[in-house]
């Protein structure tokens, strides 16, 4: 604080008279921030991705009703963001019951003995 400074303010903005100013605001001279993307495009992406190397690699049959799902989204998250969101978690279910069925598919075929040699 220089000069004394009554107000607290460790500064004056320029061209204000003394003692009649506070600095200025947070963001003070630039514009709003921009506006945020709302559409599911990121989540989509994933999603198509993951069901599709589920389908690849895991021969998950209920990754194509969910890669199908997901490209749709990705489609429609421009012009109709609510009906991408729903079916991109519409994907995501698809691609967890498959997993989830897999994955009981390997127990219950290590508990037949399946793998045994």
């Amino acid at each position: 604080m220089s000069q004394g400074d009554p107000s607290g303010y460790p500064y004056q903005p320029y061209g204000a008279p003394y003692g009649e100013q506070g600095p200025p605001q947070y963001g003070y001279g630039y514009g709003p921030p921009p506006p945020q993307q709302t559409g599911p495009n990121t989540n989509a992406i994933v999603s198509l991705v993951l069901n599709l190397f589920a389908v690849v690699s895991c021969c998950n049959v209920l990754g194509i009703p969910g890669a199908i799902l997901a490209g749709l989204a990705l489609s429609r998250s421009a012009t109709q963001p609510q009906t991408a969101r729903t079916m991109v978690i519409w994907s995501w279910v698809l691609f967890g019951a498959g997993f989830v069925l897999a994955i009981g598919g390997f127990v219950a075929l290590g508990i037949a003995g399946a793998f045994d040699e």
